[in-house]
């Protein structure tokens, strides 16, 4: 399983409630261009339209810039494939207050790219500051046990 790319933001500034794995369907040179690291997830969030659900803002840029189609846009809504029962949760999910849909990372699996999104729920600005404190403390009983053992 080889990650192409990871929302390490979202981790920081939001709390993961569930995680689910989707199908993404895309054209050939796209998957040629997210197997060579030509994507990005920065800015990017799933939304759910008539009982379908979409990435947006997840930027693919081109292949081979010479041979891509000449209307072929890099952040293009992209259409994830879910169960019709994982569907209808979500629905209910993201009617509470409070809830988004935020897409985590990009891999492989079985030779198909597969993508990680969470039901996120935002953090406050004290919510990070813990969580920076939590890093920092756990990075020096790290050191410390380096130096001593």
């Amino acid at each position: 399983m080889k990650i192409f790319s990871e929302n390490k933001k979202a981790y920081f500034n939001y709390r993961i409630l569930e995680e689910f794995e989707a199908g993404m369907i895309l054209t050939g040179h796209e998957v040629k261009s997210i197997k060579s690291g030509k994507i990005s997830l920065d800015g990017s969030y799933v939304v759910l339209k008539d009982q379908e659900v979409y990435l947006i803002g997840a930027n693919i840029a081109p292949y081979q810039a010479k041979n891509t189609p000449k209307d072929y846009d890099p952040e293009k809504a992209r259409k994830l494939l879910l169960n019709k029962s994982e569907i209808n949760y979500l629905i209910g999910k993201t009617r509470q207050k409070g809830l988004a849909l935020v897409p985590l990372k990009i891999y492989t699996k079985n030779a198909k790219i597969k993508m990680v999104f969470g039901i996120a729920k935002g953090k406050k600005k004290f919510d990070k500051r813990e969580d920076i404190k939590k890093r920092d403390t756990e990075r020096e009983i790290k050191r410390e046990i380096n130096l001593r053992g």
